[in-house]
């Protein structure tokens, strides 16, 4: 049985930066004004040729590592050797949390330690990019299915790996890396660590701002880089559909009508009903109970 004090659970925030001196300043101080304040902030410099590692030196409990330009994957692999933390964000430079983000993470991880070691909490998110795909969670959940970890994550479609807290020893353990070079490197890290998580809770109240920025690669409208994008996602959807047929999933499902029960304002029962039948109930997040609709 394992007890962790929340207030003494130290969370390593990766944040990898290429030419981020617009950004840069305004990320450190949206970490560094969390509620929760057992934080480690690590900037992997990735090579900038503008004056993010200066910004970023100014701040004096900041770790700062710079390093040639290997890009995104590269540099969170360099934030993974280098962390010492519990648990592991990635976090992008130039996008936002909210001030309780890291508490209400923590919370979660906290809830459910008596059933074991927490692998991954996941919280709510905003996409400024596709509002469509927004998600935001009410209560908390326990999850161990695969098939109930990305339904609810949604991480068929939006995979990103900043979107959870995940545990070191698990990360280590597991081998788990980001490929070098690969574009939407996030989906094969994310499936790959949901998939062998013992367990996955939901964070009401984390709320991460995936922000719309000039010159992304996902919101360009250059020919030689939409190319190069539709490229890579045709590789990413390929080795999506083999995950998928490796574990035995089907088509993502995605729950369709959610039911909770409260008793003084505490949610208590939670009544879901999905599209391919199934009715599935859980008891302060835990999942108890499922049936199959006949029709």
């Amino acid at each position: 049985m394992v007890h962790l004090n929340p207030d003494y659970m130290k969370i390593s925030v990766i944040i990898p930066a290429y030419n981020g001196e617009r950004y840069i300043a305004q990320c450190l101080e949206n970490v560094l004004c969390q509620t929760h304040k057992d934080i480690e902030v690590i900037v992997i410099d990735d090579g900038s040729t503008d004056r993010t590692a200066a910004i970023a030196a100014r701040y004096p409990s900041v770790r700062l590592i710079s390093q040639p330009n290997g890009g995104l994957s590269v540099a969170r692999n360099t934030g993974i050797a280098a962390a010492t933390g519990e648990y592991i964000h990635f976090l992008d430079v130039d996008d936002l949390l909210n001030r309780e983000y890291y508490e209400r993470m923590v919370a979660a991880i906290g809830s459910h330690t008596d059933a074991g070691p927490v692998d991954m909490v996941f919280g709510g998110f905003v996409n400024g990019i596709h509002p469509e795909l927004s998600l935001r969670f009410t209560d908390r959940l326990l999850l161990t299915l695969l098939d109930d970890k990305i339904a609810f994550t949604n991480a068929g479609v939006s995979g990103y790996a900043w979107r959870y807290l995940i545990r070191r020893a698990f990360i280590t353990q597991r081998g788990l890396r980001f490929e070098p070079g690969l574009m939407f490197e996030d989906i094969p890290f994310t499936l790959d660590a949901l998939a062998l998580s013992a367990a996955v809770v939901t964070a009401p109240g984390a709320t991460y701002h995936y922000m719309k920025r000039a010159g992304s690669i996902l919101n360009t409208r250059d020919r030689e880089r939409v190319r190069r994008r539709n490229a890579a996602y045709g590789h990413i959807k390929a080795w999506r559909r083999e995950f998928f047929a490796r574990h035995g999933l089907g088509p993502v499902v995605k729950p369709r009508t959610k039911t909770v029960y409260k008793l003084f304002g505490i949610p208590v029962w939670t009544r879901i009903e999905r599209n391919d039948g199934k009715t599935r109930w859980y008891l302060l997040g835990v999942r108890i109970l499922q049936r199959r609709v006949k029709v």
